[in-house]
């Protein structure tokens, strides 16, 4: 019998994806518990849409984190920091400085979305990573001054 998994189940499909079990699997387990529905076209034509829907909601998201990335790479996020007598940092900027700053300036970027190569320890301009989404990420300049 062919169903339609409706979540993931272990050692047998994906989420959407069309598998072939027994019918008593099928049945007494699968679409028993909620986790799948029988193949027929009603299902089919649902499942179809659904995936259409994520499509085009996923490309909506994309355009939104680009509008995003092109507003992003004119900002500078600017810290003024203690420094020593000979110029070096006491501490670190870390992400959730950076994070917070940039709410301050209207973006709402979570902190786990901000990634750096080295830590900004030094005075200067540095460039992080955003990760807007997996396929959309900028460069953002923090000034550390």
């Amino acid at each position: 019998m062919k169903v339609i998994l409706l979540t993931d189940v272990k050692k047998q499909g994906k989420k959407d994806q069309v598998i072939d079990v027994s019918d008593g699997y099928a049945n007494n387990f699968l679409i028993n518990k909620g986790l799948a529905v029988p193949y027929n076209d009603a299902n089919k034509k649902k499942l179809e849409r659904d995936l259409n829907n994520r499509a085009m909601e996923e490309e909506a998201l994309i355009k939104e984190c680009e509008e995003i990335k092109k507003k992003l790479s004119n900002v500078t996020v600017k810290f003024k920091v203690k420094t020593s007598n000979d110029g070096r940092m006491f501490g670190t900027i870390s992400s959730k400085q950076i994070s917070d700053e940039l709410k301050k300036l209207g973006y709402d970027i979570d902190k786990k979305k901000i990634e750096s190569d080295h830590p900004i320890d030094s005075l200067g301009t540095h460039i992080v990573k955003v990760s807007l989404h997996k396929k959309v990420v900028c460069d953002l300049k923090v000034m550390a001054e």
